[in-house]
């Protein structure tokens, strides 16, 4: 169908006219034709199917009279009928609403229609309804959700799987991860599947504030406490009471603070800033850090009994180069994201730009992934995100990467494009490419198992 509509063989096909009613009405897509005043003069029997509409309500009628917002939606190119589009062709999803009020999401191609003289005459417009295709993927992406947070990899599933066991336990947990892997969301999460959700969710980054602004933070302060206290002030552990308090990098934590929630967690109480009334909070702690906290409590700097206070249930977050399987997931995510905040949607990365968007081993991790999303959308100004629509970070990195398949013994190191390359020039046998790769049949199956098959076609991976 693609290539008979990109071919130019349908507009032919109704320039011809003969026959051609009973012709376009066996093909599946909605077909609708207009003139250059947007006249409608064909209307296929999938197009009344996929628009409630009847031809006779539309032949000869002005599209944008039949549909409100027009049947393009905002990207018709004769909004202006003073200005002439020029196009050779343009492909892009939008929602229609039917005849009946529903409303539809579907994928549309539209092609100059000419005369034998090569001069403007109308628009073909090719459309298929995706709406059920869009929610399967839709409820696809909720299988591999989890609170919000996107990943269908095996160590996520694990970190899913055991924050749904914390949820009858108020014991604390200790989230640890590079930057930007979303521990905050992990925390929110365990609030969410426990007994305390709808309760308060209260946060606190302990590396942003300096001690006497912190324990202040924590811990409210009495009027007259210190200067410009001028009236009684609530901490956040009171503010979290009945809830869950996420303590953001918990290691920043000086010596003396770390003693004074030492005391808060063996009892339960405090004392507010310049007070003597003891508070006493019912509080679920949950912590984070991108250190290595038994580490820092053999350097010294963390005491050892406020570690085993905090660190009940670890939770270590994988870096994102250790899931790449969860890129193509993330950046779906990212991409309906930013068209919703956008309005003019983003239908695709190509593979070529995926590749390097999977090969890069992102130091930021989701954070950086997302920063690096948000750059292509400003740069891209198409319905596709190519690679030089990608931070030169990562496509420079990805230019040092991709050499010539050649046998490869650095330490023992594989990179997704060199396997995609030799799994290519093998036609899919991973004995040869494991051969041209220079590593043992055992070294690529493990790899391809640990960072996943998103974008490799079926033929690369027959046997």
């Amino acid at each position: 169908m693609e290539d008979f509509f990109t071919g130019g063989y349908l507009p032919a096909l109704v320039a011809q006219k003969h026959n051609s009613e009973i012709i376009l009405d066996h093909f599946s897509d909605g077909i609708i034709v207009h003139d250059l005043n947007r006249r409608i003069t064909w209307f296929n029997q999938a197009a009344e199917r996929i628009t409630g509409y009847h031809r006779r309500e539309v032949i000869g009628r002005d599209c944008h009279d039949i549909f409100a917002d027009g049947f393009c939606g905002g990207k018709c190119s004769f909004s202006d009928a003073k200005h002439l589009p020029i196009f050779e062709k343009l492909q892009y999803p939008l929602n229609i609403t039917t005849r009946d009020g529903q409303v539809r999401r579907v994928e549309m191609s539209v092609v100059p229609m000419k005369n034998d003289q090569g001069e403007f005459q109308g628009v073909l417009a090719s459309f298929r309804d995706i709406t059920e295709v869009t929610q399967l993927r839709r409820r696809l992406k909720d299988v591999h959700s989890f609170h919000g947070i996107i990943g269908a990899d095996e160590k996520m599933q694990l970190v899913y799987e055991l924050i749904s066991d914390l949820a009858a336990s108020d014991c604390p947990v200790l989230i640890q991860g590079e930057s930007g892997t979303g521990k905050e969301l992990i925390a929110n999460a365990i609030h969410e599947e426990s007994r305390r959700a709808g309760r308060p969710f209260v946060t606190v980054n302990c590396g942003a504030l300096p001690e006497g602004v912190l324990e202040s933070e924590l811990f409210g302060h009495v009027r007259g406490a210190f200067t410009g206290a001028v009236r009684d002030r609530k901490g956040r552990f009171e503010l979290a009471d009945g809830g869950t308090l996420f303590l953001d990098e918990v290691a920043e934590l000086t010596p003396n603070m770390q003693v004074k929630l030492l005391r808060v967690l063996q009892d339960g109480t405090f004392q507010r800033v310049g007070g003597e009334k003891t508070v006493r909070v019912d509080v679920r702690l949950v912590s984070a850090t991108n250190y290595d906290l038994r580490e820092r409590v053999r350097q010294g700097q963390f005491r050892e009994d406020l570690f085993y206070r905090l660190c009940v249930v670890p939770i270590n977050l994988p870096p994102l180069r250790e899931r790449r399987n969860d890129i193509p997931l993330l950046l779906n995510h990212f991409i309906e994201r930013f068209g919703r905040e956008q309005k003019d949607p983003i239908c695709e990365i190509t593979p070529d730009a995926l590749h390097f968007l999977i090969d890069y081993p992102w130091p930021g991790n989701i954070r950086e992934l997302q920063n690096a999303l948000q750059y292509a959308f400003v740069k891209c100004k198409s319905d596709s995100i190519h690679i030089e629509h990608l931070p030169p970070e990562i496509v420079s990195f990805s230019a040092r990467q991709t050499t010539a398949v050649s046998p490869i013994r650095r330490r023992g190191k594989l990179n997704f494009s060199q396997v995609r390359q030799a799994l290519e020039r093998a036609k899919g046998n991973k004995v040869k490419a494991a051969k041209a790769l220079g590593v043992g049949r055992a070294t690529l199956y493990r790899f391809l198992k640990e960072h996943g098959t998103a974008g490799m076609n079926r033929s690369q991976l027959d046997s």
